[in-house]
């Protein structure tokens, strides 16, 4: 969508101009897969598919919401004074929790607004529309009220409406990955210190396929929260001989000699991957600094390997769509990305080999499951902007 058909839409919905057109984009994670929450690395970008929002400053205290995308829903209308989460309010739980804890944080939101959002990331694929709603929601309000914030904090307050707000135990790296994401860019984030680096992403004459599986995903209903919780226990277990805060913080020599101490089997799968899949991200971006595109997809693939059997989130989909590419021409690596059950995964391909390499994997995938997946080259683009 461009700027003039933002401004069009919105004001065929609400009948007055808008003050300003927004773009947020979705993210894809390259590698580092449930480490952000286990105080690790990841290495996401920002993509071109994303939510675009129009919004006008009101003069009460109401605000409007609407979604091109819940177009049956109409005008969903929500008193700025009682911010509460409603699980049948669905999608605007998002909007109004970040704006319940800009407001909270003491940002001076004092009037209603009309805000109107089209978004093009598939719904339920796991490429974090929610984190790419919320950040739009930061920056409209930042743009609107004229407020004095750093992006760090519109980043953490998204992190806190998800957890706090939405319910759902998630890490901090989809809302970095979508507010401070950069054109043809990856982030290496340290989830512990918040330190990063933005590392150029020259993959030569090869391209990002994202490989929807079409099965829809949803977080707060997920064995997400269960995953953390073991984690958490393993942690704890560790804890009693090392002095360490996150399993972030081990190498894999140190887990090896003091996995001793866990003593449960899932438990123990679950904290070996979140400590390798840590290490693998950080000789990720080494390889991809190093021109080494081989190494940096035989890292993609072994992440996808730890996730299926010692995180135990991928399912049918992921891995039917991972293992069939792994035998394509023309694959450097490929992965499920995200939190995984469902959702969508990437494929490092060749240029001219992607036609082929969509055929093949569609039918197979098809023939497996039963419909068909969908497939969309990731673009890499900035984080959440004003148009």
């Amino acid at each position: 969508m461009n700027k003039a058909d933002l401004k069009a839409e919105f004001s065929k919905i609400f009948q007055q101009e808008a003050d300003a057109t927004f773009f947020s984009p979705g993210r894809i994670n390259l590698i580092g897969e449930h480490t952000d929450y286990n105080g690790g690395h990841v290495f996401p970008c920002a993509i071109t598919l994303g939510t675009y929002g129009a919004a006008r400053k009101r003069d009460d205290q109401t605000l409007r919401f609407y979604s091109a995308n819940f177009a049956d829903q109409g005008i969903v209308e929500v008193p700025l004074a009682d911010l509460h989460f409603d699980k049948a309010d669905g999608w605007t739980n998002y909007l109004k929790g970040m704006i319940h804890f800009l407001k909270e944080a003491g940002y001076p939101i004092d009037k209603g607004m009309d805000i109107y959002l089209n978004g093009n990331i598939p719904n339920g694929s796991g490429l974090s529309s929610s984190a790419s709603i919320e950040m739009l929601m930061g920056v409209i309000a930042q743009e609107l009220f004229d407020l004095d914030i750093e992006r760090l904090e519109i980043v953490k307050i998204g992190m806190k409406t998800e957890n706090d707000f939405i319910g759902v135990n998630s890490g901090i790296m989809d809302q970095f990955a979508v507010g401070m994401g950069a054109a043809n860019r990856a982030i290496l984030l340290d989830t512990n210190t918040l330190d990063y680096e933005l590392v150029p992403l020259d993959l030569k004459d090869n391209v990002i396929v994202i490989m929807n599986t079409n099965k829809r995903r949803e977080l707060a209903d997920s064995k997400y929260n269960e995953r953390r919780g073991e984690c958490e226990q393993a942690l704890a277990e560790l804890q009693t001989k090392l002095d360490i805060q996150s399993l972030g913080q081990l190498d894999a020599q140190t887990f090896d000699e003091y996995s001793y101490l866990i003593a449960d089997e899932n438990r123990l799968k679950r904290a070996r991957h979140a400590v390798w899949e840590n290490q693998r991200t950080l000789q990720a971006q080494e390889a991809l600094q190093a021109g080494d595109l081989d190494k940096f997809g035989r890292l993609v693939n072994a992440s996808h390997v730890s996730l299926e059997h010692d995180y135990e989130v991928t399912g049918v989909e992921l891995d039917t769509l991972a293992h069939t590419a792994w035998k394509q021409a023309g694959v450097l690596g490929a992965r499920m990305t995200g939190a995984g059950f469902g959702g969508c995964g990437i494929a490092i391909v060749a240029k001219d080999k992607v036609a082929a390499f969509t055929e093949e994997v569609g039918k197979a995938y098809t023939a497996k499951i039963g419909y068909a997946p969908a497939f969309y080259i990731a673009e890499i683009a900035d984080g959440t902007k004003v148009l």
